[in-house]
């Protein structure tokens, strides 16, 4: 089979228009979790927890399961599993060592019951699958409109506690000399992990959900070190693969959401890795020139 045939049978575009018009909405909603996915990865990132996310994202997945088990709302039950994951690991110990023990034990605990409960669950395995791959496409309107009131919330609190948020996750400990209540803002700040983490399961699965709460910061940071520039990067990398990933899906009748968010949100790291590179090794060149120039002016001149 020719690449050609190969992907004639991956994409059709077949009503394109009339598919972009029905799932305005969707977009809408994959927008808001970019936002979403975009700022909380800066922490994730600040914090050095891309683990916690994983963690997390499998209580959500048994959450989802279990609610699709007793014919629940699945965006429900995604969040109060994800919300329950975010309490205990934000409560359950200071030590960054004690938090991965925690999470260790959570993932497989999450994931057995997450496939105990799709066992015994007899319906369509479209809804099985959905929830590994991201279904936003497929969701009810009440859904969206769950999804969306929960990334508003998640924004307001983001703005709310912004600045002492980043101060604890850079510097904790001076952090808490100065009076910042970091083990409260870590407790909210994982409160709002959770629902992050169930939003973007919608969009790209419970198993792909790195892609919008990780790499988005993790491309943003090889560009910039700026406070300001790294969220607003981040943010438009995040939309760019949630949005773009949704609008590509709909051109294929066969290939589900995810792998396009992934693999734009991989391609987008990799060409900010290669950037990010090429401008450190610019800057240690000028770096070098000017230490080699301001020694040879220190020098004292030859009689």
């Amino acid at each position: 089979m020719s690449i050609t045939e190969i992907f004639g049978n991956l994409f059709t575009f077949e009503d394109y228009g009339e598919l972009v018009g029905l799932l305005a909405n969707s977009l809408i909603a994959a927008a808001l979790l970019g936002v979403v996915g975009g700022l909380i990865s800066v922490f994730v990132m600040a914090r050095d927890i891309p683990f916690a996310v994983h963690g997390v994202s499998e209580l959500s997945f048994a959450g989802a399961a279990f609610a699709l088990l007793i014919g629940f709302d699945v965006v429900a039950g995604s969040i109060v599993g994800s919300i329950v994951a975010a309490l205990i690991i934000g409560v359950g110990g200071a030590k960054a060592s004690e938090k991965n023990a925690i999470i260790g034990v959570l993932m497989p605990f999450g994931l057995g019951l997450a496939i105990l409960f799709l066992a015994l669950y007899d319906g369509r395995a479209a809804n099985k699958f959905g929830l590994l791959t991201g279904q936003i496409v497929a969701i009810t309107p009440s859904q969206i409109l769950t999804l969306i009131i929960c990334a508003l919330a998640v924004l307001v609190v983001l703005v709310i506690v912004w600045r002492p948020l980043l101060f604890s996750s850079l510097d904790p400990e001076v952090a808490r000399a100065k009076g910042v209540p970091v083990s409260l803002l870590t407790i909210v700040f994982m409160l709002t992990l959770g629902l992050a983490v169930a939003l973007s399961v919608q969009v790209v699965g419970v198993l792909l959900v790195l892609a919008l709460l990780i790499t988005p910061a993790a491309a943003a940071t090889q560009l910039s070190a700026s406070p300001v520039w790294v969220p607003v990067l981040s943010v438009i990398f995040a939309v760019t693969a949630s949005v773009g990933g949704i609008l590509i899906a709909l051109g294929s009748p066969v290939v589900p959401i995810s792998p396009f968010v992934t693999t734009i949100s991989f391609l987008i790291y990799v060409v900010c890795r290669l950037v990010g590179g090429r401008r450190m090794k610019s800057l240690h060149r000028r770096r070098a020139a000017r230490a080699a120039k301001d020694h040879n002016t220190s020098q004292p001149a030859t009689p």
